[in-house]
């Protein structure tokens, strides 16, 4: 069975090396580095299956390189901070994370969290897998559900996250239907919500971006107020 390779990008050396070992312990084939060239260098290097990103770096910050990977890679990544605000943790996941520690962390919780990560990357819910649609288009948009990135009504191709790509299936799976919050994170098999977790409004604002609609006036995925999102648009499939 091929080991999953993560990426570690942190500037201590401490951290890098105390992670490197458990992680290594626990099955994982790892690549340690210290800053945003690092990671650049490892990537082009080889297949990478999930990075855990520090915020604070030197050069080019977290929060910075997140944002320019998602302009190109769907990779899973933990970010890794030494403040634990909720806004911290917003913003991070605004830039395209897919979860967020706080410093200190035990390890054993870091290695929770890439163990559910990467097994919903690599699963496909039962109702994907039976549909074998592989392109959804909706509102002038396509979905290739083989690449899972999106293409533009002008042709342009639009990388998604997998967090991204997640939810964009849960609407089209359920078009023009009000979808609350519980069941957005339940049908997206994420980790349970915190009280006042607003982690789906995020990314339904993430997808939006994506799909170029303005946040006070969208026209595809529509809030409905009180009660939670609504893909408001006809949905066809071709196998």
């Amino acid at each position: 069975m091929t080991q999953d390779h993560l990426l570690i990008v942190d500037d201590d050396a401490d951290i890098r090396d105390l992670l490197a070992d458990y992680l290594r312990k626990n099955g994982y084939r790892i690549t340690t580095v210290a800053d945003g060239r690092g990671m650049w260098a490892a990537l082009d290097k080889s297949h990478v299956d999930l990075i855990v990103l520090d915020v604070m770096l030197p050069g080019d910050d977290g929060l910075v390189l997140c944002r320019n990977l998602r302009a190109t890679s769907a990779i899973p990544v933990i970010m890794l901070t030494a403040r634990g605000e909720d806004m911290d943790r917003i913003v991070g996941l605004e830039m395209g994370a897919d979860d967020y520690l706080a410093k200190p962390f035990n390890p054993r919780e870091l290695l929770a969290r890439i163990k559910s990560i990467l097994r919903r990357a690599k699963a496909i819910p039962e109702s994907i897998q039976a549909d074998e649609a592989r392109t959804i288009r909706f509102a002038g948009w396509a979905l290739d559900t083989a690449a899972r990135h999106l293409v533009a009504p002008d042709g342009l191709v639009v990388p998604l996250s997998g967090a991204e790509y997640r939810l964009l299936m849960i609407f089209l799976q359920h078009p023009n239907r009000v979808l609350t919050r519980d069941q957005l994170m339940d049908l997206g098999q994420g980790r349970e919500a915190l009280p006042f977790d607003r982690s789906i409004d995020v990314q339904v604002s993430r997808l939006r971006q994506r799909l170029r609609e303005d946040p006070k006036e969208s026209a595809i995925i529509k809030t409905v107020r009180g009660q939670g999102y609504v893909l408001a648009a006809r949905v066809e499939k071709e196998r």
